[in-house]
């Protein structure tokens, strides 16, 4: 009510840690922590930490057009520092086509930051080999981009696995977790580490899983993936943005 205007005080957030809490003491670290938010940089702590700059906001060094040898020629485009996949129908790889980094990676932490339309189907892929014949987008484990409410795939699937920030197909993300919205910046992250691996969306851990345990085995067999042998568990692969004709 306004006659309480002035008056509220409101908390969120509160944590505590009572384990290992002496890696969290800053003054036994080396280094400040530092959070970068100028966008399509590296800072200098970044790079001596051993960071790299996939997207620089201005070309397109470090990517391909999946199974291609160049950048395709459309249905991308790069202003304002964005790089932005444009509609073409809803088919998957139809227009521009996915496009994937130059360089594979095993273990790594993927940081990015993207934005949905209304209606906007994407994704991140990661340990994508381009060894599978197919017709549509290259197959790989995939961190679902997607508008959950206006887009009919998120809806398919089984228990919301392909709502947005699951390992698509496979694995719903978290319920809970935190969307800031059509229009706005979401902060995605993926952690891969002697094949634990984990989707991460605006700071909070969203699902984990164990590449080739037998629990993934089982819910690939279950999955649409179940023809691909040996899906998911190669050693190393490219980083993929999807192009998905949304």
């Amino acid at each position: 009510p306004d006659e309480h205007a002035g008056l509220q005080v409101r908390w969120k957030n509160i944590r505590i840690v009572t384990d290992n809490i002496e890696k969290y003491q800053i003054s036994d670290q080396k280094e400040i922590y530092q959070i970068n938010s100028i966008p399509n940089t590296l800072s200098e702590l970044e790079q001596k930490e051993g960071w790299e700059l996939l997207f620089d906001g201005l070309t397109t060094t470090n990517w391909r057009g999946a199974h291609r040898e160049n950048f395709p020629d459309s249905g991308w485009i790069i202003q304002d520092g964005m790089m932005t996949v444009l509609e073409s129908g809803g088919a998957q790889s139809k227009g521009g086509g996915d496009i994937v980094t130059i360089n594979e990676y095993g273990n790594f932490i993927l940081s990015f930051e993207f934005m949905v339309t209304e209606g906007a189907n994407s994704g991140v892929k990661y340990f994508v080999t381009e060894n599978y014949e197919t017709s549509g987008s290259a197959i790989g484990l995939e961190y679902q981009i997607i508008d959950d409410i206006n887009h009919p795939d998120a809806k398919m699937g089984r228990d919301g696995n392909r709502t947005l920030a699951s390992l698509y197909d496979l694995i719903p993300a978290a319920e809970n977790k935190q969307f800031k919205g059509i229009g706005n910046w979401n902060t995605g992250r993926i952690v891969s580490s002697d094949n634990h691996t984990e989707h991460w969306l605006n700071g909070f851990k969203v699902l984990e899983y164990q590449r080739g345990s037998e629990e993934f085995i089982k819910l690939v067999q279950e999955s649409k993936y179940k023809d691909f042998k040996n899906f998911g568990v190669s050693e190393k692969g490219h980083i993929l943005l999807q192009e998905h004709g949304n």
